[in-house]
């Protein structure tokens, strides 16, 4: 930096210059930046004034990535994500039925029974899942379609080779490529059927390709050794890979069953493998909202809230 008036270099961060006394103006701040690294003092970039264009920020871009069949794809968002896939000319990825966000014109739908026929749609019936898969393809040039997280948390892409599989929690699958095969996983073992948070059912998947996955809250990966052993709060269980076994073991001790907070029962997860978990279960928020929600007879646990009137009901 250099003076103004005698044009001798200054000091850092000095006040005035020593050679002919000329104060030195005071650096201006660094202007505000927005999320995704726009400049909102930029209003070439960034606008909100009468009768001017509208120009909001674009969403964190926080992975991008390529599919099997060539599909690429970038996920966007924080805490309610959503996965934008780019598909050529004849490219097809499918969802289940309702988890389409938005989509350009040239996307064509088709729904189907696909996965094993009427016994793969009976199976998936059984279930609590829709009987029903919608097939998305791009025709007459690019096209986009996203699907969007209905639940706090992440949505994340499993890249599975040929034959390769991963179990993953009941209604967690989002989309996937063409390649890939959606299935019904049945836990063999009655105790971690009847009392695993998930019921006897999980969804399997199996490669080759990418399939999208909506998780719970933060995801945290553990590798397991042979016969290493995790004991997890039921429903926290997101993902395992098919070498892991799971079970569930009832709480030992008579004052951690009556006093401890943590149910009766823990799910098991032994290695080799590895296992996913996730921090916020659906049940687990649903239970906490439910304090707070008026109760018949005017019995309420604590504050409630009147949403007609937040809404303007009469």
């Amino acid at each position: 930096m250099r003076c103004t008036n005698c044009d001798a270099e200054l000091a850092a961060n000095a006040r005035f210059c020593t050679k002919c006394g000329t104060p030195v103006a005071a650096a201006p701040p660094p202007a505000p930046v927005a999320m995704g690294g726009t400049s909102m003092s930029n209003s070439a970039e960034y606008t909100n004034q009468p009768g001017q264009r509208l120009d909001l920020p674009e969403p964190n871009v926080v992975m991008r990535g390529k599919g099997t069949t060539g599909m690429e794809y970038q996920i966007i968002g924080t805490t309610l994500q959503a996965v934008i896939l780019e598909l050529d000319p004849g490219e097809m990825v499918y969802s289940e039925s309702g988890g389409m966000a938005w989509m350009s014109a040239n996307i064509g739908m088709q729904t189907t029974g696909r996965g094993g026929g009427l016994g793969g749609m009976f199976k998936r019936a059984i279930s609590g899942e829709s009987m029903f898969l919608v097939e998305y393809t791009s025709q007459g040039g690019k096209g986009i379609v996203a699907f969007a997280s209905d639940f706090p948390g992440k949505i994340v892409p499993v890249n599975l080779g040929a034959g390769q599989q991963i179990i993953a929690q009941k209604q967690a699958f989002l989309c996937a490529e063409k390649t890939v095969q959606m299935d019904i996983h049945f836990r063999k073992k009655l105790g971690a059927g009847f009392f695993g948070g998930e019921g006897f059912i999980m969804q399997k998947l199996t490669g080759p390709g990418v399939a999208f996955v909506c998780l719970d809250g933060e995801i945290m990966e553990y590798t397991l050794g042979p016969g290493q052993m995790l004991k997890v709060d039921t429903g926290h269980v997101a993902m395992y890979e098919p070498t892991v076994t799971f079970d569930i073991e009832m709480m030992k001790g008579f004052r951690n069953i009556l006093f401890g907070g943590e149910g009766l029962f823990l799910a098991t997860l032994q290695g080799p493998g590895r296992v996913w978990l996730q921090t916020m279960p659906t049940m687990n928020l649903a239970k906490a909202i439910a304090e707070y929600l008026p109760r018949t007879g005017g019995e309420n646990r604590g504050p409630s809230i009147d949403i007609g009137n937040l809404l303007g009901g009469s």
